[in-house]
């Protein structure tokens, strides 16, 4: 049974702190958060109790990192010296030096370091990734994510979250890799600010495309919007020599209605809580089950640093308005 200490109480932390506490693997050694009020309403609602910062890296076995992004490399670097098992929200860091820094201690220290993309837990994305892999569309050709937000975060959020490229994206670029099997070598962004002027202001954009080439020549495209109308937008598309596999967004029932005035279904779950509620579920059990079996999970503390390399060449494609060589 591994005992894990749950860092921040916000909406990330919530979700999975309730699955650890869940998990017939596991066990919730406790929760921490700043804001006490967040953490005993957690600590409540999950049969747990509060514990203070210190108390996260020497009273349990592993710590789960969901606090705001700039605490991540400091947490993963304390938890790996105290000889705990990591799993922590993506990013890693916002620099790419603070990411490798922070790689370095924990290869030091010789502990396990999981990423939360997880979006690679997607039923349907891990089912066209198997297909896909066993040829059944043949050789992969083109590859189209698309991944639009129902409405844009508070601007509030937008200045500190490092940029779409680097907030938003990088569950995608990561996608890409991990669907693709191959590195990109080369990338180009477009981007605009369509959405809310005021993101504009705070220094960012909200509606974005980045197209990536392998060095078999593999292209990939990911478009992004902070503004979808009728849900979650989130699909995949492959086009190899044989085919195409296509994993479509989920709604909340398949019921269609259809009358004189044509075909109505449900529109997509309204956000990530909903639509990788499982996803969520499924990357814990990894986590789990390579520290009790000894073995490194993925996606791993590299994963985590070569998404964020992508996600910088596309914010500085963008603002740039040149291909970024990656090799």
């Amino acid at each position: 049974m591994l005992s894990i200490a749950v860092i921040g109480a916000g909406r990330i932390g919530r979700i999975h702190a309730r699955n650890v506490a869940e998990h017939p693997g596991a066990t919730l050694a406790g929760i921490t958060d700043p804001h006490a009020p967040s953490a005993e309403a957690l600590a409540a609602a999950t049969g747990s109790k509060v514990i203070s910062l210190d108390e996260a890296f020497s009273i349990a076995d592993a710590v789960l990192i969901g606090s705001p992004t700039t605490t991540h490399a400091d947490y993963i670097e304390r938890a790996a010296k105290a000889g705990k098992a990591v799993f922590c929200e993506k990013p890693i860091d916002l620099s790419a030096a603070r990411v490798r820094e922070c790689l370095a201690t924990v290869a030091a220290a010789g502990t396990t370091l999981m990423v939360g993309f997880n979006r690679r837990f997607d039923a349907n994305f891990g089912h066209l990734k198997a297909r896909l892999d066993a040829g059944d569309i043949g050789s992969l050709e083109l590859l189209v994510i698309t991944s639009r937000d129902p409405g844009p975060p508070p601007v509030s959020y937008i200045q500190t979250s490092g940029g779409l490229f680097r907030d938003m994206m990088i569950h995608d670029l990561d996608l890409a890799r991990f669907i693709l099997g191959e590195e990109p070598v080369e990338l180009y962004a477009a981007a605009s600010v369509l959405v809310d002027p005021a993101i504009g202001e705070a220094g960012d954009v909200d509606t974005a495309m980045v197209t990536l080439k392998t060095a078999s020549g593999k292209l990939c495209q990911i478009n992004n919007s902070r503004r979808a109308t009728y849900g979650y937008d989130q699909r995949v598309e492959a086009h190899g020599s044989k085919g195409q596999l296509r994993a479509g967004n989920q709604t909340a029932t398949t019921v269609e209605l259809a009358n004189a005035g044509g075909f109505t279904s449900e529109p997509a779950l309204p956000f990530f809580l909903e639509r990788y509620a499982a996803a969520y579920k499924a990357e814990l059990n990894t986590f789990i089950e390579a520290v009790a079996a000894g073995r490194a999970p993925t996606p791993s503390g590299d994963d985590g640093l070569k998404a964020l390399v992508l996600a910088d060449a596309a914010t500085e494609s963008a603002k740039t308005g040149k291909a970024i060589r990656l090799v």
